[in-house]
């Protein structure tokens, strides 16, 4: 398995959110490097906000909420069309389709507001061990490298720009029911520049991970799982206060409920220093054949 920087990493996963201008309101976001098969929905959420971000001045993004309708391919760049809806003193809203092969793939309204001060209380931080104290995700699996089957050793193992270290590990292969909770700290495996846009756009990645899962554990599966149909339906984020993705940032997860082929999941992200930085939902299909 060949090795790269951390920087280097880090690097390429900026590259890929930072769409590019093609024409007055149009944006194209670039294939991952190495890419095969389905995109990850959170790099297509990603490069939509960025590309929302790219048309409003002076206001940053407090929410953001997508549908996803079909699987990306890895095969193309995708394309983001993006609707100037709204401009006002305080808030500015943006309407964004993302296109691959003349066919819609995902639509992602995002609302952005200039900074003001207001009312404030959020709630507490769950009380986890510190990240010094935990193994990353990836040293989990390397040590499981053996008992996961050929097909799935690559995406499983690889290195990744961004770091997750789970309190309760789970087994990917064979997976034992539990309640469906799950905290992870994440952060990315170097550091980042300033530009609060890029952080912004790196958490909108990072929530679609270790997120859909959670309403697969009580019932003792996982995507790996031989007949499990499983793919994000929509995406809810909420961006409450400014965070940093270079630094330590608490994903607590649960899952209410799950039926009918779907599971709901929420989440919370918190900074080291408790603050409550983003809340997460999304309803994902979760469908056994």
């Amino acid at each position: 398995m060949a090795e790269t920087t951390p920087a280097a990493l880090v690097a390429d996963l900026v590259d890929l959110l930072d769409v590019v201008a093609v024409d007055v309101d149009l944006f194209r976001g670039r294939r991952s490097t190495g890419g095969v098969g389905r995109v990850f929905g959170g790099q297509v959420v990603a490069q939509a906000l960025q590309a929302a971000q790219r048309t409003v001045d002076g206001r940053a993004a407090h929410s953001l909420h997508a549908y996803f309708m079909r699987p990306g391919s890895e095969a193309a760049p995708i394309d983001y069309r993006v609707a100037r809806d709204f401009d006002g003193a305080s808030f500015a809203t943006r309407r964004v389709v993302a296109w691959q092969d003349e066919r819609p793939i995902l639509t992602l309204t995002a609302s952005f507001q200039r900074d003001e001060a207001g009312l404030h209380h959020q709630s507490p931080m769950p009380d986890v061990p510190a990240p010094e104290t935990l193994r990353s995700e990836r040293a989990w699996r390397m040590e499981q490298r053996e008992t996961i089957p050929e097909r799935w050793r690559e995406p499983l193992l690889r290195e990744r720009p961004i770091e997750f270290r789970p309190v309760a590990p789970r087994r990917w292969t064979d997976p034992a029911p539990r309640e469906p909770v799950q905290h992870s700290w994440f952060r990315t495996v170097a550091p980042l520049g300033d530009d609060a846009a890029v952080h912004r756009a790196i958490l909108a990645y990072a929530s679609d991970t270790a997120l859909l899962s959670t309403s697969m554990l009580p019932h003792g599966v996982s995507w790996t799982t031989p007949g499990m149909q499983t793919a994000s339906l929509d995406h809810t984020l909420w961006l409450h206060a400014p965070a940093r993705a270079d630094e330590w940032l608490l994903y607590a997860a649960d899952s209410p409920w799950s039926g009918g082929g779907r599971g709901l999941n929420r989440g919370t992200i918190y900074a080291r220093d408790g603050r409550l930085v983003a809340s997460v939902a999304q309803e994902g299909l979760i469908r056994r054949r």
